[in-house]
């Protein structure tokens, strides 16, 4: 399970330093991939297999299907950090997500995100009223 909040910084060859707490989970390699609001996934090997066999199995005469693993395919890439727990973001990806240096890095359950900083204060800034109202919709009679 991936949680935090985390502000590493994308280096001049577009780098970025995983979360000390996380490296030895991904250290067998992820995936990076383009994500909702703009933002990146990221994903253990083993979890994006578990994604891959879930989309298999969807009905592939569905165009939002088609559609949506057409660009969640296309976009991903296979990564293995290395030993000093850096990826390395290819500049498509990079270009999504607006990363120019500052980033957010969040957890997100199964995933990390990659988010330019500026773009998460935003988001978080929009989200947070919302998050609040919605609690009970989303997790009736847990929380």
């Amino acid at each position: 399970m991936f949680l935090g909040t985390h502000t590493p910084r994308l280096d001049d060859k577009g780098r970025l330093f995983l979360p000390a707490k996380y490296r030895e989970e991904l250290s067998g390699g992820l995936v990076i991939t383009k994500g909702q609001e703009r933002c990146l996934y990221v994903f253990p090997m083993a979890e994006f297999q578990r994604i891959t066999e879930a989309l298999r199995a969807a009905p592939v005469t569905e165009r939002t299907v088609r559609a949506y693993g057409r660009v969640f395919f296309a976009s991903a890439s296979d990564e293995i950090p290395d030993k000093q727990g850096r990826i390395t973001i290819p500049p498509p990806l990079r270009k999504y997500a607006g990363l120019t240096r500052d980033c957010t890095v969040i957890g997100a359950n199964t995933r990390l995100e990659i988010w330019d900083s500026g773009a998460w204060d935003s988001y978080l800034e929009q989200e947070e009223q919302a998050f609040a109202d919605i609690s009970e919709e989303v997790l009736p009679g847990i929380l």
